[in-house]
């Protein structure tokens, strides 16, 4: 999730002088670079039978969704109920991890989940006249990016991380494409400043990926899901070191519950561990 932040902040700084569509595709074109080459050192084949199965498949169209109607929302909506129901997520993957894959969740998590979810609530402050008709590009992109995650949970095991990333960045250049195409706007050549800042997000957007398909796989979905909220912690640390941003009380409490969520998730791990 911290990963997560600096690529974000670097887009940030690139959005003013490049198409969003044609950061997208860049950005999804180093990724896929990076990830074949990883594929290809450890041995890894990128075209086998596992990697065309249907939640493989599934799992491309839900990265295409996620990333094209989130990337719409933020040009159409604003930003704060945006986010707020990007931020719905969570519970969504935790909800299908119940139902799809019979995880036991219990209440601890997901009070920790709601938790979580109030302390984004409380620093956004959506206000009702942020929510329009446009918002459902939001929620398109936020129920693209729980499938994803699901389905990267059902992915053959044989596939490993770099073969996951490989095909999410190649989902990514689709988005990018597609987004390009609507906008027709004509290339922009970067200047080296902004080159350098674009090769940033290459790198700190896969060892996000990485790390989030790892854990994805890994460990419980309801276990991992709640720290997702962290992503909100690292942003506005960034936000106020490198952008100025304010950093007003609502933020301070609202950072206060996402910190106490992820607390809770621990200690109900810790509960379920321990002897009776």
């Amino acid at each position: 999730m911290a990963c997560f932040a600096i690529e974000d902040a670097l887009i940030k700084s690139v959005t003013q002088s490049i198409p969003a569509g044609q950061i997208l595709t860049v950005f999804g074109l180093g990724g896929t670079l990076v990830f074949a080459l990883m594929a290809s050192l450890s041995g890894q084949h990128l075209f086998t039978k596992e990697a065309f199965s249907r939640p493989m498949q599934t799992r491309i169209l839900f990265e295409v969704i996620g990333r094209l109607f989130y990337v719409l929302a933020l040009a159409y909506t604003t930003l704060s109920s945006t986010t707020v129901i990007l931020q719905a997520a969570p519970i969504f993957v935790v909800l299908g991890a119940a139902l799809f894959f019979h995880e036991k969740v219990g209440w601890r998590r997901w009070i920790a989940i709601f938790i979580g979810l109030l302390g984004v609530v409380v620093i956004v402050r959506p206000g009702s006249e942020n929510f329009s008709i446009l918002s459902i590009f939001a929620l398109l992109g936020m129920l693209g990016f729980a499938g994803r995650d699901l389905a990267s949970r059902a992915a053959p095991s044989a596939l490993g991380v770099s073969i996951l990333g490989f095909y999410g960045f190649v989902s990514i250049v689709l988005a990018g494409l597609v987004i390009s195409a609507w906008q027709r706007l004509p290339f922009v050549f970067p200047d080296p400043t902004t080159a350098i800042y674009l090769l940033g997000t290459v790198l700190f957007g896969v060892v996000a990926y990485s790390g989030l398909m790892k854990a994805m796989r890994t460990g419980e979905v309801s276990a991992v899901t709640p720290f997702r909220y962290t992503r909100l912690l690292f942003g506005v640390s960034l936000g106020v070191l490198i952008f100025a941003e304010p950093l007003s009380r609502p933020v301070v409490v609202g950072c206060c519950l996402i910190v106490i969520s992820g607390l809770v998730i621990l200690w109900s791990d810790k509960s379920q561990r321990s002897p009776d």
